[in-house]
């Protein structure tokens, strides 16, 4: 009977409530208030980051195909000069638009010499195709922290719940598996 009631006081301290049950939502809503936090943080980290990559891979398979469509009709342009001027004001590819900025460039820079003509050129390009990767790996620094603190995060929670568990099993004065495992089990969710 006094092995019972220690077992009944211990599940009570480990907040189980006599309960054994170990289904997802009921270890979730068993546990402290910091290990849910890191739940929540984990799981709203996790939905984000695969939007990002959801978005990315659409944005990369558009940018191959724009790409691909923008190489084709400049090779079969007469002319750079014909191909600049027959293409729309607003473009979406990356490609296009760097284009564009070294054309722009080259068109205003005619009368110049022809060293100053290329580093203008060359400037314009570079800037402009920087502009286009920063734009392209946007929210990639997301994705590299979560990649990198998730790990960790999900074991500062593990060990906040086991630390949790032995602070119950401490007050219980128990060691038996059944008193153990319900607090190891919560904490390793």
């Amino acid at each position: 009977n006094l092995k019972l009631m220690e077992a009944e006081i211990a599940t009570t301290a480990a907040g189980l409530g006599g309960s054994t049950d170990f289904s997802l939502i009921s270890l979730f809503l068993r546990a402290d208030i910091v290990v849910k936090a890191v739940i929540v943080i984990l799981i709203v980290a996790s939905i984000y980051s695969w939007a990002i990559i959801f978005d990315k891979q659409k944005l990369f398979k558009r940018i191959n195909e724009s790409s691909i469509a923008f190489e084709e009709k400049f090779w079969k342009s007469r002319s750079a000069e014909s191909y600049y001027n027959s293409l729309p004001n607003k473009s979406e590819d990356p490609l296009t638009k760097i284009f564009k900025q070294g054309m722009a460039e080259l068109l205003k820079s005619k009368s110049k010499n022809s060293e100053t003509r290329m580093n203008r050129v060359s400037r314009a390009l570079e800037g402009s195709a920087y502009k286009e990767i920063e734009i392209i790996e946007k929210r990639f620094t997301f994705l590299a922290t979560v990649g990198s603190t998730a790990p960790f995060i999900g074991l500062f929670g593990t060990v906040w719940g086991i630390m949790n568990s032995f602070q119950s099993i401490a007050i219980s004065r128990n060691t038996s598996l059944a008193i153990v495992a319900p607090g190891i089990a919560e904490a390793l969710f």
